[in-house]
């Protein structure tokens, strides 16, 4: 067995997981590929989002809290790496985020270089040619990727499609009315990588302020900005409370101190 197929064979053994009852969930399964691409692989972190009609729609795995943090910036800044390699069809590998020459996500970069990155790159991820997400890879110190760790991170990317197929496969099960307990537990899982906290924030503040659903929102990722937090982090506020708009228009209350949840 060469280093290649090694490593495949490593990749798929983290996605079929222990025989603990979880193997089959498959956002336990993404969650453990991210975490082989950090034990196997130079980078220091991952993520894998699903990204639908130009928006990333959910952090389908991470290797760890900030690694989910860090894509969920780009669901509140409403760019980078991700969305761009989606866009295109093609990774978006970018050594060094402080280079003077890099200057496309000027939201997004600096929230990143703030808690200590400096490297990231996007590698879709595609079903018959269709890019239905991205793993991203992450790293603290600046440098590109060697060959052969991006063709390791392309080969995980490649395998990130199962569990992703698998979940929708839940979903569409449930849509034609399958099993009762295995449709309840797909459209669960949908609908927590649908950022169902962002959905419900967001009606409420629609609700309070007689806006449209687009000014809502943009009035969530603009509090979130302000504060270098994500949108999840402050509509979680919102949805319990913490955190409301008065009748000048002005915040009040906080968003609590990140859990590592």
């Amino acid at each position: 067995m060469n280093a290649a197929e090694r490593l495949r064979a490593q990749f798929e053994e983290a996605l079929q997981g222990p025989a603990d009852g979880r193997g089959g969930d498959p956002e336990a399964s993404a969650d453990r590929l991210c975490q082989a691409c950090v034990a196997l692989l130079p980078v220091d972190g991952a993520a894998i989002s699903v990204v639908h009609d130009g928006q990333t729609r959910g952090t389908f795995g991470s290797s760890s809290p900030l690694s989910r943090t860090l894509d969920e910036f780009q669901f509140t800044f409403g760019e980078g790496p991700c969305l761009d390699a989606h866009g295109a069809g093609r990774p978006v590998l970018v050594a060094d985020l402080d280079d003077h020459r890099e200057s496309r996500w000027p939201a997004y970069a600096p929230a990143v270089l703030a808690v200590g990155v400096h490297g990231v790159f996007a590698l879709p991820v595609a079903v018959a040619n269709a890019s239905i997400g991205v793993l991203d890879l992450f790293r603290h110190e600046a440098g590109g990727l060697t060959r052969t760790t991006l063709a390791g991170g392309l080969l995980a990317a490649r395998l990130a499609a199962l569990p992703l197929l698998d979940l929708i496969a839940a979903h569409a099960d449930w849509a034609v009315g399958a099993d009762e307990s295995a449709a309840d537990a797909g459209w669960s899982q949908l609908a927590s990588l649908e950022r169902v906290e962002v959905y419900q924030a967001t009606g409420m503040l629609m609700e309070q302020l007689d806006v449209p659903p687009a000014e809502a929102l943009v009035r969530l990722r603009a509090h979130a900005f302000a504060l270098g937090r994500t949108a999840s982090e402050v509509a979680w506020a919102v949805v319990e409370r913490g955190l409301c708009l008065d009748d000048d228009g002005e915040w009040r209350g906080s968003v609590p101190t990140r859990s590592g949840r």
